[in-house]
This record gives structure tokens, C-alpha cells and sequence, in this order.
């Protein structure tokens, strides 16, 4: 399923930043590319942040983080608002962020729970969602893995299925097995072009809107 982007607004033609998302299962490595593409484009002389969903910094994500730790027992479908409410805290400076230029990295977005679109109707829709592809069973042979509540390999298959429905022909699909130098090159030749394409003064949209 595709993501419906409503524009907000077209007469917007102003230098902005970009809206660059990482996705994909526990230990596919989004965390190590996300921080190598800050490097990257600081390096480049981009004004560029790293951000990471959820983020347990604020009241939200300390519930969420004591959750994921398995220091806290919370209904399903309480997890999958707490998780949305999490992200709608960050809404507002997200978008003050981009349009004062800075590109956001940001590890894991909306598109982690599947069939949850509707609490997510009006978040920013990101300018470029790049997916590392890895089988749950090859990430759950990586360092680390099962130190938190949904790093468990039946989990990680239902993120896989979630991920097939929603991702479409506008997402970047990376090989996560590639060497990780291989992967970086990559992702920095895409997320180079997205940057400068924002710059150019492509308008900000919305997220699952028709």
C-alpha cells in the first residue's frame, strides 16, 4: 500500500530540507547507516540531525522504552498509540527543523506498524524512505540480537509481511547482506540526490492523506 501524500502547500518554493527515513528489521543496520550518513553530509556542509523513533527522551518514550526493555506490561493496541503519540510530539518541530533547511535522518518512521495507518493521518510524509532488505533470520544471526521485547524471530516476521504491503515503487530497496562500505555508498549517492532535489523547493506533504 502506498502513501497517500496531500501537499501542503504548492505555491511553496523555498529551500527546505530533507525528510530522509531508514526502515527496516531489528539489526538490519539502520542505526550504523544512519549515523554514517550524518557524517556524510556534515561533512558536505549540509546542516543535517539525526533522529531515532521512538525517541525516549521525551514522557512518551520513557513509557515506551520501559515497555520495550520489559520493564512494563501495556496493551497491544495502547503500544501502537503510545508509539503514534510519540511521533506527534515531534511533528511540529520536524517540520520548523526542515524548513529552516536542516535535514532529518531518521531512524525508523511510521511505517513499522503495518496496519496502523489511521493515528499516523497527518504526520509529515518523508521525501525519501530507503529500506534495508534483510531476511529475519539472517538479522537474528547478528551481534545484540533479543535484547529487547520485539527482537524475537516470529516478531521480526510479521514486521517483514507489514513491510511488503506498505512499501512501493518509491521506496529505495538496499541489500542489507552488501559489506557495510558497499551500503553506505549507495544510500549516500540516493540521499545526495534527495537533498538537493528538497533544496530545489519541492513542497512538504502529509502522510497517508488522500
Amino acid at each position: 500500500m502506498a502513501a497517500r501524500n496531500s501537499i501542503l502547500s504548492e505555491s511553496n518554493s523555498e529551500s527546505r530540507g530533507a525528510l530522509i527515513v531508514l526502515e527496516g528489521l531489528d539489526r538490519s543496520g539502520k542505526t550504523s547507516q544512519s549515523s554514517n550518513l550524518l557524517k556524510y553530509l556534515e561533512g558536505l556542509g549540509h546542516s543535517a540531525e539525526l533522529w531515532r523513533f521512538p525517541d525516549r527522551s521525551t514522557d512518551v518514550g520513557q513509557m515506551i522504552s520501559s515497555y520495550l526493555t520489559n520493564k512494563s506490561q501495556l496493551d497491544d493496541h495502547t503500544v501502537h498509540i503510545l508509539f503514534s503519540a510519540n511521533r506527534w510530539e515531534k511533528r511540529s518541530l520536524m517540520e520548523t527543523k526542515l524548513k529552516s533547511g536542516t535535514t532529518l535522518i531518521v531512524d525508523r518512521y511510521s511505517f513499522f506498524w503495518g496496519g496502523f495507518l489511521a493515528p499516523e493521518d497527518g504526520l509529515l510524509a518523508p521525501d525519501l524512505v530507503l529500506y534495508l532488505d534483510i531476511q529475519p533470520e539472517k538479522a537474528a544471526e547478528r551481534a545484540g540480537y533479543g535484547g529487547e521485547r520485539y527482537e524475537q524471530l516470529e516478531f521480526q516476521r510479521k514486521v517483514a509481511r507489514c513491510y511488503e504491503v506498505l512499501r512501493d515503487a518509491s521506496w529505495k530497496i538496499i541489500d542489507a547482506c552488501q559489506p557495510m562500505e558497499d551500503i553506505e555508498k549507495q544510500l549516500q549517492e540516493i540521499v545526495l540526490d534527495c537533498v538537493t532535489i528538497c533544496q530545489k523547493g519541492k513542497p512538504l506533504s502529509n502522510l497517508w492523506s488522500s
